[in-house]
């Protein structure tokens, strides 16, 4: 859940801006607006502050509207010598770090090192926070990140940090929260210019290298603001105390007086059914406009209410739209009908053209969502569903050990040795590339009927800005089994069989083709939902092979991500160039989400072994857990644990408790 804090404190978060213009003077800042959703603003906030697009925007990382600017070029790239040599990423296990280790730019990790260079040489800080399989994070590394002009901006002004927002989420947590704030909007990668103590200053998220219609480029934005520091310092150093003195007021009054909060009750759950109607989509599911996420949280809400009343109208009515959304997303091209899994969302409101990225965290949600429509309706539809899940994370996310990597990345090189990687190239198909793999003709036009493949390609041009997807097909099917069985004479059972000898040969060409990169960082917290996933479907399916490998992946985080001697998690460890487990010099502390998904796997991990031993883990982590985050003072919990001097505002998600 995205923290909604500023919500109602538009006209509080609005004066950090105007006091940064009064005491710079300078109208530059007024212009330094890159994009629509995806904005940049030194001392103005965007009027209103929609809570759902803004929350949409953030989860999603999604494409600014100023996508013309994206460019692959050589000329972006930089010089192949800049390549060669290695910054001090190059000593990190991050993945997506490593990504950033023959960059141009003079980068540093999070911590001590960067804070007192910046401090010792008076220079302003640039914040990038990404992640390894995050489109546009790849973007504006190949457009500004890997440009030895843009570099030199970098290096000469600025001490430049880079953070995976997977190995810190309170990093990217805090300061998000005002680059929301601030723009109305977020997303990665998350750019965001700092004071030497760490003070934001401005932000925003994806930059285009060069001014382009009115608006500045990026280079434009590092030399205006390093202009401002250098003959303005002191008061754009006010500035950036008092933003954060701002932050941290609104911080608290958000969280005080909490143990006045009576805990939900039914009205409560009524609001959300009613909210949740409201938004439906009947024709295809799903809760929201496009993009479209699946949004498992929702099925955990509306599965529980129609188990409380299973007969009435509200519960056959919760429970519709539930499966109907399910279906809709199983059949479509967000689910990858070949390789398996879930793609992150759809572009689209059909669930047709996927964001191509796979998240565990995704995988784990979802398998436990279908384990659910087919506990309650018998459908093999749905159970099909979760094997087809967990054979992906098996196969393709799958530490040999037991640990769970993190995601696979959209983008791929569309054939060996090209030079450029291209979203879903791994994914998509031509038809005549179809019609030449498939070699019974019969079974070639029942797969195009099935999935929608057209000569010219099936994705709308208005989905492809960019042009990737010309002329190719995103498999998606727009009626059913039933329907395609009965337009070819066959049987459901003999469609299926065509289809699976079908899906075997598309299956075997693609793993010819250049793979897309997987980020193997093992996150304790998304172990802990893919755990739910294997033992809640060990325990649905009746499948031991499944509770099997959720307790080999319990047993991985014991070993590698828990500290036996002080009972507490580690938030991450990696996959080594040797294929075995590494960890960095001084491993992340875990976070509340650590604690809190790893208990709730090891609970459904217990209801499928019955193995009390879980449990009791459990129980104890649960301990530590109200130990480590719990706030006596104003109750609820805090994201991350106290004790690190550079994260200026501990947090929390917001005012919820979970009702079993």
């Amino acid at each position: 859940m995205i923290s909604s804090r500023f919500v109602h404190n538009t006209g509080v978060v609005q004066s950090i801006f105007r006091r940064l213009s009064a005491s710079t003077g300078d109208l530059r800042f007024n212009n330094l607006h890159v994009c629509s959703g995806t904005s940049v603003c030194c001392n103005k906030l965007v009027e209103s502050l929609d809570q759902t697009s803004r929350f949409r925007s953030l989860s999603t990382g999604h494409k600014p509207a100023f996508v013309s600017l994206r460019t692959m070029s050589a000329e972006a790239s930089g010089s192949s010598t800049s390549k060669q040599k290695k910054n001090r990423l190059a000593l990190e296990k991050s993945p997506y770090l490593l990504q950033h280790a023959t960059n141009p730019v003079d980068w540093y990790p999070w911590g001590d090192e960067a804070f007192e260079k910046a401090k010792k040489e008076n220079k302003l800080i640039f914040l990038s926070v990404g992640y390894s399989t995050c489109h546009w994070c790849h973007v504006m590394e190949k457009e500004s990140f890997e440009s030895e002009a843009v570099a030199k901006i970098m290096n000469e002004h600025y001490v430049n940090i880079k953070v995976d927002r997977e190995e810190r989420p309170d990093v990217d947590r805090m300061y998000m929260s005002f680059i929301q704030a601030t723009t109305g909007s977020g997303g990665w990668p998350m750019s965001v210019f700092l004071t030497p103590n760490l003070e934001p200053l401005a932000g925003g998220t994806y930059f285009p290298p060069e001014d382009m219609f009115g608006r500045p480029g990026f280079k434009t934005v590092l030399n205006n603001i390093a202009e401002q520091w250098k003959t303005k310092q002191t008061a754009i150093a006010s500035s950036g105390k008092h933003s954060l003195d701002i932050l941290k007021q609104v911080s608290e009054r958000e969280f005080s007086g909490s143990q006045n909060i009576d805990i939900p009750a039914e009205e409560c759950g009524k609001k959300c059914i009613q909210q949740l109607t409201r938004n439906f989509e009947p024709d295809f599911g799903g809760f929201s406009r496009a993009p479209k996420f699946p949004q498992p949280s929702n099925f955990n809400l509306l599965f529980h209410i129609y188990s409380r009343d299973k007969d009435s109208e509200q519960g056959k009515h919760v429970l519709e739209m539930c499966l109907h959304t399910l279906k809709k997303m199983a059949y479509g091209g967000i689910h990858d009908h070949v390789n398996c899994g879930f793609a992150r969302y759809s572009v689209d409101r059909k669930w047709h053209v996927p964001h191509f990225e796979k998240m565990l965290y995704d995988q784990g949600q979802l398998a436990v969502s279908y384990c659910d429509a087919y506990l309650v309706t018998k459908d093999l539809f749905y159970a099909d569903i979760v094997r087809d899940i967990l054979k992906y994370v098996s196969r393709d996310l799958s530490h040999p050990l037991g640990g769970f990597y993190g995601a696979e990345d959209a983008d791929s090189y569309p054939s060996e040795g090209a030079k450029h990687k291209q979203e879903g190239a791994f994914c998509v198909w031509e038809y005549d590339e179809i019609q030449n793999l498939i070699p019974d003709k019969k079974h070639a036009e029942i797969l195009c009927f099935h999935y929608n493949i057209k000569p010219n390609g099936n994705v709308d041009p208005a989905q492809d800005p960019h042009h990737e997807l010309k002329k190719k097909n995103v498999l998606v099917v727009f009626g059913s089994y039933e329907q395609t069985a009965e337009k070819f004479g066959i049987t459901v059972e003999a469609l299926k069989e065509i289809l699976e000898k079908c899906h075997k040969i598309l299956y075997d060409v693609r793993q010819k083709r250049p793979k897309p990169h997987v980020d193997t960082k093992i996150v304790t917290s998304w172990n802990g939902l893919m755990i739910s996933g294997f033992a809640k479907a060990g325990f649905v399916l009746k499948d031991q092979s499944y509770t099997n490998r959720a307790i080999l992946a319990a047993n991985f985080i014991k070993k590698f991500l828990y500290n036996e001697e002080n009972k507490s998690l580690i938030r991450c460890c990696y996959r080594g160039d040797d294929g075995q487990v590494s960890q960095i010099s001084t491993p992340i502390p875990g976070f509340l989400d650590d604690y809190a998904f790893l208990i709730r796997g090891l609970l459904d991990l217990y209801e499928a072994s019955l193995d009390a031993d879980w449990l009791q883990w459990a129980e104890t982590l649960q301990e530590q857990q109200d130990r480590r985050f719990w706030d006596l003072q104003n109750y609820g919990y805090f994201t991350s644990p106290e004790g690190d001097p550079s994260i200026l505002i501990r947090g929390k998600e917001g005012k919820w408790f979970s009702l079993i």
